[in-house]
């Protein structure tokens, strides 16, 4: 019957470890194959694994605080521009939302809030519901006659 107490593996699959510095008649004696002096041969000895021989190391020979990133504070958006509206007001369309810009696959991150830029014209009268606007995406809106509704109260 096979139990836990009977289990053993298969013979030859485990290699006993190789018991150094125990007598010159285990046939690892003396030096235990560390070679005869020097900074491994001694217990404790060695050098870290980062250790490069004494030539500076890779850590100090890269540049600090370069390129600082403050990025987890970045605000992120979808960015739609004016030339955009202008394609969805050509189809026909009158009131412009988030859910607008989603059909038409000019928005693809639902979760981001929407910002207008200006490039492009805008020729048509439409009514734009985004989150934020830029100064001349506003002022071009205003030019058009059309109206701008911003959900938030920063317009950057």
């Amino acid at each position: 019957m096979l139990t836990t107490n009977t289990l053993s593996p298969n013979s030859g699959s485990r290699k006993s470890s190789k018991r150094v510095g125990r007598g010159n008649g285990s046939g690892k004696g003396t030096f235990s194959g560390r070679g005869m002096n020097g900074q491994n041969s001694r217990s404790g000895g060695g050098v870290p694994d980062w250790f490069e021989g004494g030539q500076t190391p890779l850590f100090r020979r890269m540049p600090k605080m370069r390129w600082f990133s403050n990025a987890r504070f970045t605000k992120h958006f979808n960015v739609v521009n004016l030339g955009q509206i202008e394609t969805i007001a050509a189809s026909g369309v009158t009131e412009i939302t988030k859910d607008t810009l989603i059909e038409h696959n000019i928005v693809s991150k639902k979760n981001l809030p929407v910002k207008l830029l200006g490039a492009g014209e805008l020729k048509s009268k439409v009514t734009l519901t985004v989150d934020s606007a830029s100064l001349s995406a506003q002022e071009a809106f205003k030019n058009s006659g059309g109206t701008l509704n911003l959900n938030s109260k920063e317009s950057e």
